[in-house]
């Protein structure tokens, strides 16, 4: 089975019922819902009929909500789009009437921003398209130079190179869009441009003060997170390398050194990791990959990636379901070029051991990596185990056990790690055995003679109660 898991984002181009059934159908694990564009509505009527597609398709799809965060954007133009010329003064002033911008200046939407900059500051507008270099400060009015000009239409990004925007996280939209999150039973909350680990603890605060159970990603798309990393992935239940707005400040050259060591430490730090941004961008209107984009979804597979995004791909493009069944290929073609991704085995138990379920859970993988085993299956019913099962490197599939429907959706996000519903007829451990072993010979992935490591608790329905593991013959 493909191990590595497909993110795809729900738009205008995925709305429609058969559209969504085509990508579910394709192979999407978790479809996410940029909370950025849509009304609260809109995203109610989304999330059911993902559900019903998933349903059809009797597939398991978990549901990420991605909150808007506090995007620095300039307002509007008085007349339209203007060109900025190289060598022209511009001004940015968030004191200025939000539809009064010229070829001169504009307004900004965030009344921080002059203290926040200083002469000989760059700025970066448009995902970088512009570059603007900070002349001086007077008053409310940052003055500014066009180092690269370009067109400038309204609501474009702002970025500071090298970071340093003061603005938390969480926006008044953001809370409410929570509130939202809760009600949707979203398995997973992206939190947008987070600085450290306190705005995803009060993400995770307001998440629960609203009933909601989801895990947090912090969305790693700021300079200042790069800086607080190992706090962020301990807060945190999955990270995004948002490499968009991360590329913007931290500039293009660095990126792909600075994916590979997020990538590493999440997987040090038993913290889910997404890739995302333009992973295949130009089937937003081509209906095959350029061989730089497979070779990008590849890189991040064979680095260890749980998950792959489709952002405007899915969500706008011309071709959501070929790209999805494009990016499952290139999946699977990474993952059968090398023999046991992410961490290697050897290394699994190298470092300190903290609680038992978490010790059975590493232990069994790396004995069923030294064993001939066809299959593992983990009797859950938090999903911790799998989680941390996931983090060793692999071929073996993985299985997911569990009676709890919001534990089996939550795991979609693991690499190499498939929900199953199980709920055994008794809690005599021997019968258990025996039913597990018939429940994946019902799905094909036992054969008669092959061997299955289970891992289980001696209490079932206790949460975080994992404490043995047995190898029996199907």
């Amino acid at each position: 089975m493909r191990q590595t898991k497909i993110v795809a984002t729900m738009g205008p181009a995925t709305a429609e019922q058969p559209v969504l059934a085509g990508i579910v159908e394709a192979g999407v694990d978790v479809v996410r819902l940029n909370l950025s564009h849509g009304s609260a509505e809109d995203h109610r009527r989304n999330a059911a009929n993902l559900r019903r597609s998933a349903d059809d398709a009797d597939r398991l799809v978990g549901l990420l909500c991605d909150l808007q965060g506090p995007k620095i954007r300039v307002e509007g133009f008085r007349e339209g789009p203007v060109q900025l010329e190289a060598g022209a003064p511009f001004y940015l002033d968030p004191a200025l009437d939000p539809q009064a911008g010229t070829v001169e200046g504009v307004g900004v939407a965030y009344q921080g921003l002059p203290g926040d900059v200083a002469p000989g500051d760059t700025l970066l507008l448009a995902d970088g398209l512009i570059r603007l270099r900070v002349e001086g400060i007077e008053g409310t009015r940052i003055h500014t130079r066009v180092e690269i000009g370009g067109v400038l239409s309204e609501r474009k990004g702002i970025n500071r190179l090298g970071g340093g925007l003061s603005v938390r996280a969480l926006t008044d939209k953001d809370r409410k869009d929570i509130e939202l999150a809760a009600e949707l039973e979203a398995d997973y909350l992206a939190v947008s441009f987070p600085r450290d680990a306190h705005d995803i603890e009060e993400a995770r605060e307001r998440l629960r003060a609203a009933g909601g159970d989801a895990g947090i990603v912090a969305k790693i798309e700021r300079r200042e997170a790069l800086d607080a990393l190992p706090e962020i992935m301990d807060a945190a239940d999955a990270v995004m390398i948002a490499r968009g707005d991360l590329a913007v400040e931290i500039g293009y050259a660095e990126l792909p050194g600075v994916q590979k060591r997020i990538m590493r430490l999440a997987r040090q730090r038993d913290c889910v990791v997404i890739t995302a941004t333009q992973m295949m961008q130009s089937m937003v209107t081509s209906p095959v990959p350029t061989r730089a984009e497979v070779l990008d979804v590849a890189n991040a597979v064979i680095d260890g990636t749980d998950a792959v995004m489709l952002s405007d791909e899915t969500a706008v493009g011309q071709y959501p379901v070929a790209t999805v069944k494009a990016m499952a290929e290139v999946c699977i073609g990474a993952e059968n070029s090398v023999d046991t991704p992410s961490t290697p085995p050897s290394t699994a138990l190298d470092s300190p051991l903290h609680r038992i379920d978490e010790t059975i859970a590493k232990t069994a993988i790396v004995a069923a990596n030294r064993l001939s085993v066809a299959a593992i299956a983990a009797l859950t019913e938090s999903g911790s185990t799998v989680m941390w099962m996931s983090r060793i490197g692999t071929g073996i599939p993985i299985y997911a056990l569990s009676e709890q429907p919001r534990t089996r959706t939550r795991v979609t996000l693991f690499r190499g790690v498939l929900p199953v519903s199980f709920d055994p007829t008794v809690r005599d451990q021997g019968v258990v055995d025996g039913e597990v072993v018939e429940r994946l010979r019902e799905m094909h992935a036992l054969e008669a003679g092959e061997l299955v490591m289970i891992t289980k608790g001696d209490l079932a329905g206790v949460r975080g109660g994992t404490n043995a593991m047995k190898i029996v013959s199907a």
